[in-house]
């Protein structure tokens, strides 16, 4: 379950955590916690892209990474990368830590990503069962193409892939064309 009701934990700007806070609430009060993302390409420089459910509490119909979330208390990143990669997309596949970031940035509806996020890359080529109650759906498209696009219509896109795109862009085309 990842609902609005899940814990996160809170962490200080050197991913120490500091406590655990109600998801939701975390996000109306803008508190530092712990996230992952994960970034997931075919091998031929196409990144899986998930389009956000429109009953998600932020970020609704805008195009994502292949997911993120938030690890559970007592729960590692990485485990909470193939969890929810698994969960939200249906499929897991091997993943690598990319980079960490911390960004703070208003999301709407009252609600503010401040995140210490865990970035991890996999490559996958096969089926794609989206969770309906995740996804609205989900596209394989080109790298260039996607920064090309993200450029054109930002507000197409979750402010945190932008955020990945504009300041970790060549560590992700590395780690899509490897």
């Amino acid at each position: 379950m990842n609902g609005p009701e899940e814990e996160v934990v809170l962490v200080d700007e050197h991913d120490r955590e500091t406590g655990r806070a109600e998801k939701l609430e975390a996000h109306r009060q803008g508190h530092l916690h712990r996230a992952i993302s994960v970034l997931v390409h075919d091998g031929e420089s196409r990144q899986l892209l998930q389009k956000r459910q429109h009953g998600k509490y932020h970020s609704q119909g805008q195009w994502s990474n292949a997911c993120c979330s938030h690890p559970r208390p007592g729960e590692t990143p990485m485990d909470a990368a193939h969890r929810r990669l698994q969960e939200e997309m249906g499929f897991d596949c091997p993943l690598n830590f990319l980079f960490s970031t911390l960004y703070r940035q208003d999301v709407g509806n009252g609600l503010i990503e401040h995140e210490l996020v865990h970035v991890f890359a996999g490559h996958y080529r096969g089926a794609v069962a989206p969770d309906p109650a995740e996804a609205d759906g989900y596209q394989w498209l080109d790298f260039e193409l996607l920064c090309a696009d993200v450029a054109r219509t930002p507000e197409a896109y979750s402010a945190w892939l932008r955020i990945y795109l504009e300041t970790h862009a060549r560590e992700i085309r590395a780690a899509c064309t490897g």
